[in-house]
């Protein structure tokens, strides 16, 4: 296991901080050229994945019973997937005021050029629809929509605003 707890010698592509790293990508990409901090990401990826929960498209992935419980352990996938992602530059954070905020790195764009399967395109369609929908709100209005809306999952959403004095 290296420092931030991957084991290296491991093949595992689904979910994963790989597997949710590359969908914060193409994520990221479809919101170029603004971004997003930690919680919004969690929470639209939540809506790419399961884009029919919310009248979207159909949902990427199987809707499976108790799919809000997938949130306690993306948030962390996620956060080590944005620095995966980094070390690539497919992925570009930057600190202001509000904490830190990700952007599509330099490198994204042609990146999800380059790669042209089926899951990618319907990945792109849902990434796209989640920034139309949502992509007009900061993390604290989505997560009053989410909670507001049934999208209850209590802790499973871990967000705490720090005031930076």
């Amino acid at each position: 296991m290296d420092k931030i707890g991957i084991d290296k010698n491991t093949i595992d592509i689904f979910n994963t901080p790989f597997e949710l790293g590359m969908r914060m990508v193409y994520l990221l990409s479809s919101m170029y050229p603004s971004g997003a901090d930690l919680q919004k990401l969690v929470l639209l990826d939540y809506a790419v994945v399961y884009s029919g929960d919310f009248d979207g498209p159909d949902s990427l992935h199987t809707p499976v019973p108790f799919r809000g419980n997938e949130l306690y352990s993306r948030r962390e996938l996620i956060n080590i997937g944005l620095h995966l992602m980094i070390t690539r530059k497919l992925v570009m954070a930057e600190f202001n005021e509000f904490g830190i905020i990700y952007f599509a790195g330099d490198e994204s764009r042609s990146f999800i050029d380059s790669i042209g399967i089926s899951y990618a395109e319907k990945l792109i369609d849902r990434c796209l629809w989640a920034t139309n929908k949502f992509g007009h709100m900061n993390s604290i209005e989505l997560t009053s929509f989410f909670n507001e809306n049934n999208f209850r999952w209590g802790a499973e959403i871990e967000f705490k605003r720090t005031v930076l004095i």
